[in-house]
């Protein structure tokens, strides 16, 4: 037996003492937000820095029996410097401060504060918050008080997340965070900046309600710009493993180019279909998502598997990105970016199904377990346009286009306890250009105007194929009149959706006073949309099998026009630490639907009030309550009256006659962040109800069982093959989610705990028996780590997972997951460092563990002091576990689910930093 030790070693930390004090300025008023560093006088190194508070008080932990300077600074201050020197015992020291205008001389200051406040702007020294190990933005960014990084890789700041990301003031991919967290080498970074209370356009920043919006700016270190710099990284594994990841970017005052790629095998999935439907590109809901219309262009494809935490059985990705700005003269600014992500995907999953019981105890379906194999394809491309013209304060115009442009391809060989063997096939090739152009215009400092509109063109292409033996259990050939006389069912569902549509508005805005301002908004939400679909079957010969001719609601031809033409007024005044915001909206909506000979219209006057109000208690602690009543309306793919395939077992019917559904929105929430002792206090509360919302009728397909009387209780075999129908619901829905967390750090240990909490109760009609659905669903969590510079970093975690679904007839599911975590860096021997990450999973009901595994990725390091090569050894499932759990909530059924994920291997790779 050979055994290979590696022994960690790290800085030996000395005994601390504390220094506390107050600064003030020259007439004896406290200083919120001025920096105090101590500066260790033999080392030249940075052990200790704090902020003050509200109360101009400031703490901060350092060596005892050490000689320091400290220097006090805050903006439009002469920076204070005196030498300490620390005993045994905590020391008390006070501060004041003389304006720049009173002092006689300047101090030039030789050290980056770890922080700076400006205004609306924190500015944190990336160098001050980084322990090492650190090799892109994520990582630094984690380190920062008060931001995060997700298991998305989206960047939130407060708990709030972050809109936009610029690098020296230019957009880097607008309308996502990923991209920029996953990708910028973190030895690029000189400064970080949060900018809060942030709108692109500077003439409404004074009469609009921007705390929510936040933006991070990144500073370049010197060296950076005018260079092409990045990183070159390529690998290769066993079981013929492989990866290139090159990244570059330039920077100059003029023009910026950044290039990021990345081809590999090993489950790295840059831009997952979920990214490509989430990326908005910087384009926002429209204008009538604000004064209460809700009127989003549904998807309509069927739903194709989504990857487990970027785990699969296999992955293959090739990504590719370039994002560009150009300043042909100060007031002009153009920019872009493409994307494309081309990804193989192999998946495996076992999925147990249990449908709900009705109110009497009956059940609509027999349980369903399935087996499925999938592979999928897919190529998705995004490229976006944008052009802002600024030629001076009150002139402000902006216009970009964004196109998708996708082909998609998923083929499932799927077994059923049910129908048994199913071969499935969804493709498509959607495409969507949404162009935005915006026109801002100030006469004086109190008549502001804006004009903005946003035109979108979409097409739809889904296209479903299932193929099954001959089974009692399908019960859907008789219903779409489908030949009989095969050896199985080929069916298949084609459809085409073509939506147009156009939102625009005219604001105005009157300046009422220094703390008030009056809003009036005219503007319309118009939209076309045209639908067409049919359901046809394959012979054995190969012949295509009308079932129009059998059946005659098999195929739709549907005209949508929808039409919001409306008014709102807002008023928005600010009473000493509150800001109230009512407002009222007044709505004339048309919808009219042609299909199958004839029209049906809906035409009514709705008006809907908001509210919104916010008491500023600090600079940074809040409390904002908001209330809006919201008219929600479907989308031409629930008014199609004829038949739609869903999949292998399921039939939809859309309703022509569906009216609007009206909702009740409150939020309530809670932030406390406090720079003083680094903590983060977060806590909102949110109440939603909807008064006739559009849900699903489902019926069963059951058939006589013969070796039964016709009087007898087990008259029919029940089977899960259903038809389901939209309708306006008489019973309102409800949802209710609370949400909490406290962060905090002590010294170089940081804390945290935080809990969420979401209820939902809907109804729906099944076997003509209204169904109450209800879950409950918790996640608790906690973590406690260290933030030592050049010395071992760890991080305990412990997450639980109670979902708890209520069943129609009173009874319930139950799943819990038990998630204990560790991840630890560390660097040794100077020029090696050590990442792990480690997950144990409990997945279990109320009687017994359903499934136990556990993960765990590792790399080493080894890169010598202003090298610009490093080597990596990495592992990925170093304990090849073969598949994780996951269980889901739906009208009809609970399921649960086996997910079967990539297994061990191990990679070289070679980076190379330019």
């Amino acid at each position: 037996m050979v055994m290979v030790c590696i022994t960690i070693t790290g800085t030996v930390q000395a005994q601390k003492i504390t220094i506390t004090g107050v600064v003030k300025d020259s007439l004896n008023n406290p200083l919120e937000m001025a920096n105090v560093v101590a500066i260790n006088a033999e080392t030249k190194a940075l052990d200790g820095f704090g902020i003050t508070n509200e109360k101009g008080i400031y703490k901060m932990n350092v060596n005892e029996n050490s000689k320091y300077n400290i220097k006090v600074s805050y903006l439009g201050f002469k920076t204070r410097e005196i030498v300490l020197e620390t005993k045994e015992v905590d020391v008390k020291r006070d501060f004041t401060l003389l304006d720049e205008a009173e002092s006689l001389d300047g101090v030039e200051i030789t050290y980056e504060m770890p922080v700076n406040v400006k205004g609306d702007t924190i500015e944190y020294n990336a160098d001050s918050f980084a322990t090492g190990t650190e090799k892109k933005l994520e990582d630094v960014l984690k380190n920062l008080p008060g931001v995060e990084v997700n298991d998305d890789g989206e960047i939130e700041v407060e708990g709030q997340s972050v809109g936009k990301v610029m690098v020296e003031g230019k957009d880097f991919f607008d309308g996502d965070s990923k991209l920029a967290s996953k990708n910028i080498p973190a030895n690029a970074l000189d400064k970080i900046q949060v900018l809060k209370n942030y709108n692109e356009v500077g003439q409404l920043k004074g009469v609009t309600d921007n705390q929510d919006n936040y933006a991070i700016n990144i500073k370049l270190k010197e060296g950076k710009k005018n260079f092409w710099f990045g990183e070159i990284t390529a690998g290769v594994g066993n079981e013929e493993r492989y990866i290139a990841h090159p990244k570059l970017f330039y920077y100059n005052p003029n023009y910026s180019i950044n290039l990021i790629t990345n081809f590999n095998n090993i489950g790295e999935v840059p831009f997952t279909r979920r990214d490509y439907f989430r990326f908005t590109g910087g384009f926002g809901n429209g204008g009538s998502a604000n004064t209460g219309t809700s009127f989003n262009v549904g998807s309509s494809d069927m739903g194709f598997l989504t990857l487990q935490n970027n785990r699969a059985q296999e992955i293959s990705s090739k990504f590719g990105a370039a994002n560009f700005s150009y300043s042909p003269k100060k007031t002009w600014d153009l920019s872009g970016f493409a994307i494309y992500s081309g990804n193989v995907t192999d998946m495996q999953q076992n999925t147990f199904r249990q449908y709900k019981a009705n109110a009497d105890g009956s059940q609509p379906s027999p349980d369903e377990l399935t087996e499925s194999v999938t592979n999928q394809r897919s190529d998705l491309a995004l490229i976006k346009l944008s052009s802002s013209y600024k030629p001076n304060a009150d002139n402000h115009f902006d216009y970009d286009i964004f196109g998708r442009i996708s082909s998609q391809k998923e083929v499932q060989d799927l077994f059923s306890n049910l129908t048994g063997n199913i071969d499935e096939v969804q493709k498509q090739d959607p495409y969507s250009i949404n162009q935005n152009a915006n026109y801002y215009y100030t006469l004086n400092a109190k008549n502001i105007f804006a004009v903005e509109a946003q035109y979108l063109i979409q097409e739809e292409d889904p296209f479903y194929n299932a193929a099954l033996a001959q089974s009692d259990q399908f019960r859907l050939d008789e219903v779409l009149g489908m030949d009989q006389a095969q050896d199985g069912y080929d069916v298949v569902q084609d459809k085409m959706v073509k939506t147009n549509k156009l939102d625009a508005k005219i604001d105005y805005w009157y300046i009422t006073g220094d703390k008030s301002n009056v809003k009036f908004t005219l503007g319309s939400l118009l939209s076309t949309q045209k639908f067409n679909s049919e359901i046809f079957q394959i012979l054995d010969s190969g012949a295509k099998y009308s079932l129009d001719d059998a059946v005659s609601s098999v195929e739709n031809d549907v005209k949508y026009n929808f039409s919001d033409i409306y008014m709102a007024f807002e008023y928005r005044v600010k009473a000493g630490a509150f800001t109230f915001t009512p407002g009222v909206s007044v709505h004339n909506y048309t919808t009219k639907n042609e299909q199958l000979g004839s029209t049906v219209t809906d035409d009514f006057v709705r008006l809907l009030p908001s509210f919104n109000t916010r008491l500023q208690i600090k600079k940074s602690e809040d409390i904002n309550f908001n209330y809006r009543m919201m008219t929600s309306f479907s989308d031409v793919n629930q008014f199609a009256s004829s038949f739609v395939m869903n999949n292998y077992n399921s039939l939809f019917q859309g309703n022509r006659d569906l009216e609007s559904a009206l909702s009740h929105n409150l939020t309530l929430r809670y932030n406390n962040f406090n720079m003083f002792n680094f903590s983060n206090i977060r806590a909102s509360l949110s109440y939603n109800k909807r008064v006739d919302q559009v849900r699903n009728i489902s019926d069963f397909l059951n058939y006589p069982n013969l070796d039964y009387p016709a009087t007898s209780d087990e008259e029919f075999i029940q089977t899960s093959n259903r038809i389901s129908s939209p309708f306006n619901s008489n019973f309102a829905d409800e949802t209710f989610s609370a949400n909490g967390s406290f962060e905090r750090t002590f010294g170089k240990i940081k804390a945290g705990l935080g809990a969420t909490m979401n209820y939902s109760k809907f109804n729906q009609i099944v076997d003509n028996e209204q169904a109450i659905n209800e879950s409950f669903t918790t996640t608790y969590r906690g973590s406690l780590g260290t933030r030592f510079l050049n010395a071992p970093n760890i991080e305990f975690g412990y997450n639980l997972a109670v979902n708890n679904y209520e069943q129609p007839n009173g009874s319930s599911i139950k799943y819990y997951t038990h998630q204990p975590s560790v991840k630890l860096d560390a660097t040794f021997l100077r020029d090696f460092i050590f990442n792990a990450d480690y997950s144990y999973y409990n997945y279990k009901n109320e009687i017994e563990s359903l499934n136990t595994y556990s993960f765990m990725d590792a790399t080493l390091g080894y890169q010598k002091k202003d090298s610009k090569w490093e080597y990596i050894l990495g592992v990925t499932n170093l304990f090849n576990t073969e598949s994780l759990n996951q269980d889901s909530d739906n009208t009809l059924y609970v399921s649960t689910s086996e997910y079967f994920i990539q297994p061990r291997y191990v990679t070289l790779k070679v980076r190379y930093n330019l």
